[in-house]
């Protein structure tokens, strides 16, 4: 027998009309499911179940405890439900137990050949790639509105970007570029030895930092601090729907979030890397006056002959792009997050991947074009 909570209707044919009234709190004890689902065994016909409630009914989770289970139960049995008419509070929470239970279930259901799993992430990429060219248009429109001056921005919003992009990576910049400097140095020693020419591991250190490496390794330290704080507080601003309070403001995420991120970095970056460059330099200045005995103020002209401007050109081009590649990738996987703590994390850890993988490839491109150029 039913409980008085519970009235079902079967008013229409193959649907079943569920009203629930009363307290359906934990403290007033959890009814059980297996009285409703009795019914729609003995009413096979049954296509959806339609739920409402009463104005007086108090709930908490154990209203959405015995929801779930009704919900997964009409699941298996091929059954629609319709929960729009339940309190909004009510829908939320259903929705968000319903996600968590699909993803488990799709994380144990794995059987898929090994062809499907290579079309869906074929499948996949082409998306990726279809989101990420209509967020590249979304940031050039938007920086076209900038030049107009029709973009709200705020300035001081800009300057703590700006620092965070520079100042607060520029110890761990020094750092990195001064041990790969002086590495280079230590690798070049090994061979140049035996031909009695280590002078020329100044043209080694100095050529490698000025024309690519600084760009790069910057790059990536850049992607792994900053790219990854880009994509962890947009995903937050997702997750807690603030990106969401700004559209219903009628103001653009991307260009109020993500315009000033991309022209910090752009900026930064060049700066960045012509430090990187310095660094690098004196790093091999260390190894080869300090251990290797060379002459410094030969080891300055040798630099100084075999860096050409054209690699200094060069290296901030590539800074630059890494730039621009490193704020895109931050910015899109932040904006792409999931509205939970794990969500956050993915973006986090995709935007990393995303921006060192960009890093590589677009190091790749302006190498083999720079081949063809002969520069």
């Amino acid at each position: 027998m039913l409980s008085e909570k519970i009235v079902l209707d079967y008013s229409i044919p193959k649907t079943l009309f569920i009203k629930l009234s009363g307290d359906w709190q934990i403290s007033a004890g959890l009814l059980s499911v297996n009285e409703v689902t009795s019914q729609l065994t003995s009413h096979s016909d049954v296509t959806e179940v339609n739920i409402n409630v009463s104005e007086d009914l108090k709930w908490d989770s154990g209203l959405i405890a015995f929801l779930l289970k009704l919900t997964k139960e009409c699941e298996q049995r091929k059954i629609s439900v319709v929960r729009e008419n339940l309190p909004q509070g009510a829908q939320k929470l259903l929705s968000l137990a319903l996600k968590v239970h699909e993803e488990r279930v799709l994380s144990k259901i794995s059987h898929a050949s090994f062809f499907e799993k290579c079309g869906e992430k074929v499948l996949q990429i082409r998306e990726s790639l279809a989101s990420g060219l209509d967020f590249l248009g979304d940031i050039v429109a938007s920086f076209i509105r900038l030049i107009a001056g029709k973009v709200y921005f705020r300035w001081d919003d800009f300057l703590l970007i700006v620092q965070k992009c520079g100042v607060d990576t520029l110890l761990l910049v020094s750092l990195i570029s001064l041990l790969v400097g002086m590495i280079l140095a230590f690798v070049g020693s090994i061979q140049l030895k035996m031909l009695g020419a280590q002078v020329f591991i100044a043209d080694i250190v100095g050529i490698s930092m000025v024309r690519v490496l600084a760009a790069v390794m910057t790059g990536i330290i850049v992607s792994g601090r900053i790219g990854a704080s880009f994509a962890a507080e947009l995903g937050m601003m997702q997750a807690n729907e603030e990106v969401d309070a700004l559209k219903t403001l009628g103001v653009s995420p991307v260009e109020f979030l993500v315009v000033p991120r991309v022209l910090a970095l752009v900026i930064m970056m060049p700066i960045l890397t012509i430090y990187a460059d310095l660094m690098g330099v004196f790093g091999g200045f260390i190894i080869s006056t300090g251990m290797l005995k060379l002459n410094p103020v030969e080891y300055l002209n040798h630099t100084q002959t075999a860096v050409k401007l054209s690699y200094v050109w060069i290296g901030l081009i590539h800074s630059i792009v890494f730039g621009v590649i490193v704020a895109f990738a931050g910015c899109l996987r932040g904006l792409e997050c999931e509205r939970n703590a794990a969500g956050v994390g993915k973006a986090t850890t995709s935007a990393v991947v995303t921006g060192i993988t960009g890093i590589v490839f677009a190091t790749a491109i302006i190498t083999f074009i720079c081949q063809v150029l002969g520069v």
